[in-house]
């Protein structure tokens, strides 16, 4: 499955994001992508998993609450199609 993660965090909770998510390692660091710079303090990141769970265990603790994990499916040309 994939899965789409928005982990939302304060101005005075991102450098503890950034710490909590290098913490976890180099490869989970490099899954997400940050607005942070822009003023948009967000980690996302779409990731493959079995379960929920293994996705929120990407994101620190603290942020869990306000995280947002969404699973993520394609649509093919015929499945559009059959939608009309």
């Amino acid at each position: 499955m994939k899965y789409l993660i928005e982990s939302h965090h304060t101005k005075e909770e991102c450098l503890r994001e950034l710490d909590e998510v290098l913490a976890k390692g180099k490869d989970t660091l490099n899954k997400f992508y940050w607005g942070c710079g822009k003023g948009d303090h967000t980690g996302y990141a779409i990731v493959d998993a079995r379960t929920e769970n293994e996705v929120r265990d990407l994101i620190p603790e603290f942020a869990q609450r306000k995280a947002k994990i969404i699973e993520l499916s394609q649509f093919s040309p015929d499945q559009i199609k059959s939608l009309h």
